[in-house]
């Protein structure tokens, strides 16, 4: 136990020396030699690629390893100076807040009001207490009018806010956040993150956060900690590690320090802000694109679905989920569906699938259709990945989605990645090599665990599928992900279709439907870094202006402002000189 003599700002948040730790029949240690101290007050990202340990790191801090998941540990664990490996999760519980990658998976009442209450109820706080802190806590995550709601009637993104709030409700030392913005809408994720801070900075809370999609909370991390084969591989500030990750893995470079990265400019920025700041006075060109880029020939519908409502019941009140859609997908379309959290898109899949009944239209896959729901686990039922997908269909579904070195493995091991992609090849099975496709291939929120590098994997698999006639829609919240396989976004908004075009019309130009580059450009049809890379060079004269006005901003003297000295050689070349009709 921490000795209460000691100030509390001296006892580290979390303090784990020389951790090693293997899963019960694993081949291998999932962490290895593992040493990490957090401060009070820090705010620490947790990145690296999908099975590089990250989550199982977490578990050790919150006492799930070894206590839940058993298997061999060596080295030392103290949360808020309470040993981990000594003390069991529950007690544990006083001091750390734990929300995992499936917080379906930690949902045990039957209301959402209820689930955020029984931490409370557990530790014997009053009654007055307890409603008091629900009430805050469900106004900090904007989720008030979720509280009379059944817990089985949420959407994953607002189930993953009530398994967030359950875990602050506490307000724990510490709080590990494993993939807390996988299934949140753009709009929700960033508040997420700036709630974090907040209560980071007033509350004074220690918080570890696992992200893939860092873009969402570089800005906002004092820290990062980069994991690769359960070690540690970098740990240092935000700006360092993109340097770091320039070199080490490029899969780990967020879209503007990518952008950054093609045009060779320096320094890398850790988020919108930072990169306008670097740019604030080019004036780049938008890259001339052909509008056919991506397209075929589009005759055989594969999904209609004419005036239709569904209802879903929420209490005692059935509500419309969706209104009136009517929407049509082509064979050989790569069409993203997205929209704010209970908009509606998984409704719309499931109906598509047969799964829920509309009340009023139709909806119809005229050549069948295979889909992949949120939720991994509904589709994993053995104790063996090669028996979840048995023969050779099996093995090269495995192959197709780069799970062929798990056949062994008990699917219940594996990372929340590893899972969804599992869950993707028995969705796909028998379907990928020389076997006729459905006509819709439909995959719900499909990147939830995965890293840029298996994301792009996904993304040549839909192209693929694609390109073999099959119409393919998929319902997401990952706008760089949006912006890499899609040639049309459906934009959804409280069961109605509010926008419908060209992936480079939606992504670009607003506020969170929007990617990173097209945040920090603001180009009309620029959503990509490598599109931002070309509108940046081929305006290169502007840039080493406004490069220039930055050097002489932070007062160096004119002899330390070179003409070509910040431009990259590949774009000084396209800079005229000096009295060739430009001002130098």
């Amino acid at each position: 136990m921490p000795d209460l003599a000691t100030p509390a700002r001296a006892v580290p948040a979390l303090a784990i020396e020389a951790l090693t730790y293997t899963y019960p029949n694993a081949p291998q240690p999932a962490l290895r030699d593992v040493s990490l101290r957090l401060s009070p007050g820090e705010l620490v990202v947790l990145a690296g690629r999908s099975a590089c340990g990250k989550s199982t790191l977490l578990r050790a801090a919150c006492g799930l390893v070894p206590h839940f998941h058993g298997g061999e540990i060596d080295g030392r664990v103290e949360v808020a100076g309470i040993d981990a490996l000594a003390t069991g999760p529950g007690e544990l519980a006083a001091v750390v807040g734990y929300v995992a990658q499936d917080p379906e998976t930690q949902v045990v009442s039957t209301t959402v009001a209820a689930e955020i209450e029984l931490p409370l109820e557990m530790r014997g706080d009053p009654p007055s207490s307890r409603a008091r802190a629900v009430e805050e806590v469900a106004l900090a995550l904007a989720i008030p009018h979720l509280l009379d709601r059944a817990v089985d009637t949420l959407s994953g993104g607002e189930l993953q806010r009530v398994a967030l709030a359950a875990a602050l409700v506490t307000r724990p030392r510490l709080v590990l956040l494993d993939e807390p913005t996988s299934q949140l809408d753009p709009v929700a994720g960033d508040e997420l993150i700036w709630l974090l801070r907040r209560l980071n900075e007033e509350w004074g809370v220690t918080i570890l956060l696992a992200e893939h999609r860092l873009e969402r909370c570089l800005a906002a991390a004092d820290r990062v900690v980069a994991m690769s084969s359960g070690l540690i591989a970098f740990d240092g500030d935000p700006r360092d590690f993109l340097t770091w990750a320039q070199d080490a893995d490029t899969a780990l470079e967020t879209p503007a320090a990518r952008l950054f990265s093609l045009c060779g400019l320096e320094p890398l920025p850790v988020g919108v802000r930072d990169a306008r700041r670097t740019l604030a006075s080019a004036n780049p060109v938008p890259p001339e694109q052909s509008r056919e880029e991506g397209v075929r020939p589009l005759s055989i519908t594969t999904l209609t679905s004419s005036d239709l409502w569904v209802e879903l019941a929420s209490g005692e009140i059935p509500r419309d989920v969706l209104k009136s859609i009517d929407l049509e997908v082509k064979s050989g379309e790569r069409v993203a569906l997205m929209g704010r959290n209970g908009a509606g898109k998984s409704t719309l899949l499931r109906t598509a699938a047969g799964l829920v009944d509309p009340v009023r239209g139709r909806v119809e896959a005229p050549g069948g259709m295979a889909l992949l729901s949120q939720n991994p686990s509904d589709y994993l039922v053995r104790e063996r990945v090669g028996d979840e997908l048995p023969g050779d269909a099996g093995m090269s579904a495995l192959r197709v989605v780069g799970m062929e070195h798990a056949v062994d493995a008990d699917p219940r091991d594996l990372s929340g990645g590893e899972r969804q992609r599992l869950a993707l090849a028995i969705a796909l099975a028998g379907r990928m090599e020389g076997e006729e496709l459905p006509g819709l291939v439909a995959l719900d929120e499909p990147t939830r665990g995965m890293d840029r590098a298996r994301k792009d994997d996904l993304v040549q698999l839909i192209g693929e599928l694609a390109d073999r006639g099959a119409g393919v829609l998929v319902a997401t919240h990952d706008v760089e992900f949006a912006a890499a396989f899609a040639g049309r976004v459906v934009l959804l908004g409280d069961g109605v279709v509010i926008a419908d075009g060209p992936a480079d019309e939606i992504l670009a130009g607003g506020w969170y439907f929007a990617t990173e580059v097209a945040r920090v450009l603001d180009l009309p049809r620029v959503i990509t870094p490598e599109q931002g890379a070309a509108a940046l060079t081929n305006n290169a004269v502007a840039l080493l202006s406004a490069i220039r006005q930055e050097v002489r901003h932070q007062g160096l003297p004119s002899s330390k402002q070179p003409d070509d000295v910040a431009l990259p050689p590949a774009m000084r070349k396209q800079v005229r000189p000096q009295g060739a009709g430009e001002e130098g």
